[in-house]
């Protein structure tokens, strides 16, 4: 949700990241789940050559989604998470360290990354390599004796390649490992139980203890001769699970004068469910590796959104500072093809009807520059 909040531009990859301070308000709804809270981006140069940034980021979850009013209770719940970095420029080459903290009562998580990025053929071409180590520690509210925990190694490359005047486009692949407990501690699985009135019973989720997945995207803008600017991803994800999945979008970027700028966008996104995926098992301990998990389904997503920019009229007042207000929506829906409604209760078991439910993005964020 926060790309447009933190997303650095590969292509200026030969130039320190501007000073700036970024306050930020995002709220999703959908689902019978709530996520909203603030976040806070400030970055400053302290040299020629190095810059630091630190980031501040909030959520309180109220959540009331299927998996949570089928199996327990809603609950409540904050989250914190600090980062730090630093950049170094030496000559064409941009070098990055960042460290980031996760808490909340049931996880931890920390990752620390390092990338570099360097430009060539006359600052057409900008190829970024970059490492992350992740380790969590997750744990169970109401269990203080459960305490596992899971390491994660990504790697990822980048192109970034000029085309022409107007054209620019870049190419990105990610390969991660996953290791330890992967799933979640709360959900559960549910089988035939014939001797229950409902038709099945439930059991908690088994997962395999690995999983490496590799996901490679294309992105391309076009500026177009009214200054405006055509958009073009699309992405590939394949992992050892057996979920294949892919998403393509479009948008489109119109200014107004020399205040405003619009943006309207249309993403579609497709995956295949996970090998140890049922919505039903046939009974209990029915194989190995068990989930139930909706996002390990078979699902569709399609995601429209509009956002506008306006710039803040700071240079009247002040020739050092410069921002800019940003407001954007997004309206998803999703379809699954083969999780089913448990709620309904009157249902035969294995034949409710087949989940989806929209949601709401929004965000709203001011820029200031200095």
């Amino acid at each position: 949700m926060l790309t447009s909040f933190v997303l650095v531009n590969q292509a200026q990859a030969a130039v320190l990241p501007e000073d700036r301070a970024d306050i930020l308000y995002h709220r999703y709804e959908g689902g019978g789940m709530t996520i909203d809270g603030p976040a806070v981006l400030v970055r400053k140069s302290v040299s020629e050559k190095v810059s630091l940034s630190g980031y501040y980021y909030a959520d309180a979850v109220s959540a009331a989604s299927i998996d949570v009013v089928t199996t327990a209770s809603p609950y409540t719940e904050d989250r914190d998470e600090y980062r730090f970095g630093v950049d170094y420029l030496h000559g064409k080459s941009t070098m990055s360290l960042s460290y980031s903290n996760s808490d909340e009562s049931d996880y931890t998580a920390n990752t620390l990354s390092f990338g570099v990025s360097q430009d060539m053929f006359g600052d057409l071409t900008t190829v970024a390599l970059g490492f992350a180590y992740g380790w969590d520690e997750v744990g169970k509210n109401g269990e203080p004796e459960f305490d596992e925990e899971i390491d994660r190694y990504s790697y990822s490359f980048g192109l970034t390649q000029v085309l022409t005047a107007n054209w620019i486009a870049a190419f990105n692949l990610q390969a991660i490992t996953d290791e330890g407990f992967l799933n979640n501690p709360y959900r559960s699985v549910r089988f035939v139980d014939p001797t229950v009135p409902s038709g099945y019973s439930y059991q908690p989720e088994v997962y395999p203890e690995t999983r490496t997945s590799v996901a490679g995207s294309i992105t391309s803008k076009y500026y177009l001769p009214y200054r405006a600017a055509l958009g073009f991803e699309a992405r590939y994800f394949d992992d050892d699970w057996d979920i294949q999945a892919y998403n393509v979008g479009v948008d489109y970027t119109h200014p107004i004068g020399n205040e405003w700028v619009l943006t309207t966008r249309v993403r579609y996104y497709s995956q295949s469910e996970a090998e140890f995926y049922s919505d039903l098992f046939p009974y209990r301990d029915a194989q190995n590796f068990m989930a139930r998990d909706k996002e390990l389904s078979d699902f569709t997503s399609i995601t429209v959104g509009i956002g506008a920019t306006y710039k803040l009229p700071l240079d009247d007042y002040t020739e050092r500072f410069t921002g800019s207000a940003t407001i954007e929506w997004d309206h998803i829906e999703f379809d699954y093809n083969n999780f089913r409604d448990a709620r309904e209760t009157d249902a035969v078991a294995g034949e409710e009807s087949l989940y989806s439910f929209s949601a709401d993005v929004v965000r709203a964020f001011v820029s200031f520059y200095y």
